[in-house]
């Protein structure tokens, strides 16, 4: 499947209850956050799946550590209690794999895992990743959404593999 196929049931999970990002660091620790922003397009002639995480997360310094990552599309209306556990507990603190009793699946590539009984699946290699500076946003993002300054980094994944799974 390309990369773009699907485009929408991506955006429809962003903007509702959200998608499960997946990160396996060097040493093998997995983490699972629920995230409600990411973009896809082509970068530096490369299909790129883009996802901000804020560095006071603890899967920013996996992410920090780590040469893939996936992001996994629930099927609509599906593990709404599993997205709200993910996106509200640390992993620090939780093993949120175990508590919310998920199945990973293995990846395309070597430390890519999905979350089982996915929608939609995009794996990505990390070919790159950079801060957002507060002063290069309007006034408005700022105020609304880094009131605090806990400004996002932003990690580019080479898109590798796409796979849409039926119910």
């Amino acid at each position: 499947m390309e990369y773009h196929e699907h485009f929408d049931e991506l955006c429809s999970a962003l903007e509702g209850a959200g998608a499960f990002l997946v990160v396996q660091n060097g040493k093998g620790r997995i983490n699972i956050m629920t995230i409600g922003w990411a973009q896809a397009g082509v970068i530096w002639g490369l299909p790129v799946l883009t996802v901000l995480v804020r560095p006071s997360r603890h899967t920013c310094s996996l992410l920090a550590a780590a040469s893939h990552f996936s992001v996994c599309v629930p099927h609509a209306g599906a593990m709404k209690k599993e997205l709200a556990f993910c996106g509200s507990k640390s992993g620090r603190e939780y093993d949120k794999v175990r508590a919310c009793a998920l199945t990973l699946n293995e990846g395309a590539v070597k430390n890519v895992k999905y979350v089982e009984g996915s929608a939609l699946v995009y794996q990505c290699e990390i070919v790159g990743r950079s801060g957002l500076e507060r002063e290069s946003l309007a006034a408005a993002v700022r105020g609304k959404y880094y009131p605090d300054g806990d400004m996002h980094t932003l990690f580019y994944g080479k898109i590798i593999k796409t796979e849409k799974f039926k119910k």
